[in-house]
């Protein structure tokens, strides 16, 4: 891993010297512009509006105009000339609690590891001292003639540094948020919450990776080997939420039913993959009728017993009539002789 930076860190009296490497390193297949009939690359050419030359990139200046059309022009010796503290310095300007730092203002991510061997012992004691405090140092950098702030903190065992945008660079949200009248139900909290540990249950971050960038390398594969593009269908967002209790308890049942994430395998690996979801589509096609049959068959039976059931009922309706009739007639036949004997006494 080659430096990009060196200088050293600064914080009173004393100074760390450090070297700064780049963190992370995006991926991503590198496009280039080309005429769409031909496929001919397509040069940008930095020409002068002025003479309509074709400029060298030594003479390419800065330039700034103002509201009425002057331009000020900036050279390299101009900029260089510059007075900038923190060109060769991390200066350290407090050191505080990491939750007052918003993730809104980081940028990009360094790695800083101690120059020498001299610079081991307060590297060590700076690390040490960030970790037990739980602290963070806000600090000033320049890199690539402009100045910027930057966090100080701890990854594992190394000190790493992220630069930030200015306070001033940060919008103001305005009125994006909803109105405060919106209020959440706490049954509606605690579906909230199952969905959330449904979704968590064996996550795993370092499984993740870009399916827009597989697609693609996909995409040009087939178009090397002269074969059709492949297409895949994207899920449609739901453009509405009608029941909000209905959709979060549907997202659980959905999230309980998926299968855990799978690496993708290299491009060949995945060739055979779609050919065998291909394959597996059509058995799927074939077997449908007879699910089709065993639903109709299902259906009938589910319908038979229904008429059996109400059958019974009619039955058990007219026997307890029947026998409701048979009792009244009973009364009816020794109510008279009731009467009869009262008369004879």
């Amino acid at each position: 891993m080659r430096s990009m930076w060196k200088g050293a860190i600064g914080f009173g009296l004393v100074s760390v010297p450090v070297r700064l490497y780049a963190a992370v390193q995006e991926h991503g297949i590198k496009l280039h512009q080309v005429h769409d009939e031909d496929g001919g690359r397509i040069h940008l050419k930095r020409v002068c509006d002025a003479c309509n030359k074709e400029i060298d990139y030594e003479h390419v200046a800065k330039g700034f105009e103002d509201d009425e059309g002057h331009t000020a022009v900036v050279t390299k010796n101009d900029l260089a000339g510059l007075p900038l503290p923190s060109k060769k310095l991390i200066d350290v300007l407090a050191f505080v609690d990491a939750d007052r730092i918003d993730p809104l203002q980081l940028s990009g991510a360094y790695y800083l590891a101690p120059e020498n061997a001299a610079a081991n012992k307060p590297y060590a004691l700076l690390r040490e001292t960030l970790k037990q405090t739980e602290r963070v140092a806000v600090t000033k950098i320049a890199l690539r003639t402009r100045e910027s702030l930057a966090l100080l903190r701890v990854h594992e065992d190394l000190l790493t540094l992220h630069t930030m945008y200015w306070p001033d660079e940060i919008r103001d949200a305005g009125d994006l948020a909803p109105p405060a009248s919106v209020t959440v139900r706490p049954q509606e909290l605690k579906m909230a919450t199952s969905l959330m540990d449904t979704l968590s249950e064996d996550f795993d971050l370092d499984s993740l990776e870009d399916e827009y960038e597989i697609a693609l390398g996909e995409l040009i594969s087939a178009h090397l080997d002269h074969r059709p593009a492949p297409r895949k269908e994207t899920t449609p967002a739901p453009d509405n939420v009608i029941d909000l209790m209905a959709a979060l308890q549907a997202s659980i049942d959905s999230a309980g039913r998926k299968a855990p994430p799978e690496k993708a395998e290299p491009r060949a690996a995945a060739q055979g993959g779609a050919k065998k979801t291909a394959e597996s589509k059509r058995s799927t096609s074939k077997k449908a009728p007879a699910k089709k049959t065993a639903a109709k068959s299902t259906a009938k039976t589910a319908a038979s017993k229904k008429s059996a059931a109400k059958s019974t009922a009619s039955k058990s309706a007219s026997a307890k009539s029947s026998t409701a009739k048979s009792t009244s007639a009973r009364s009816a036949q020794k109510a008279p002789a009731k009467k009869t004997g009262r008369r004879a006494s």
